[in-house]
């Protein structure tokens, strides 16, 4: 536990790394917003998984946000086609149904 700090600096570093490489925002000067807007408050949200392996994830808040104004697009995790058929091919290898799907 002593050297936690360490650990979690270092998941803080490879979180603003994925954003970076993402290029998921675009930083603002404080004197650049335009009168009558705000910039959108982040939040860093910290987990140990069971692994032992520290995640830290940086997120904005959602209940500031103003659709059309802050946001034009939401991010849903999708299934890659590569892996659908995968799953596919269990199924059907061995017999089983697949019914759910989320469109």
């Amino acid at each position: 536990m002593a050297d936690d700090h360490v650990g979690w600096s270092a998941a803080e570093r490879a979180e603003i790394a994925n954003h970076a490489a993402n290029r998921s925002w675009v930083y603002v000067d404080r004197s650049d917003v335009p009168t009558g807007r705000s910039l959108v408050r982040l939040i860093r949200v910290y987990k140990r998984k069971r692994s032992g392996a520290m995640k830290a994830r940086l997120c904005v808040q959602g209940c500031a946000q103003i659709h059309g104004v802050d946001y034009d697009q939401t991010f849903c995790a999708t299934l890659r086609p590569t892996s659908l058929r995968a799953l596919a091919s269990i199924a059907a290898t061995n017999g089983m149904h697949m019914r759910r799907w989320d469109f």
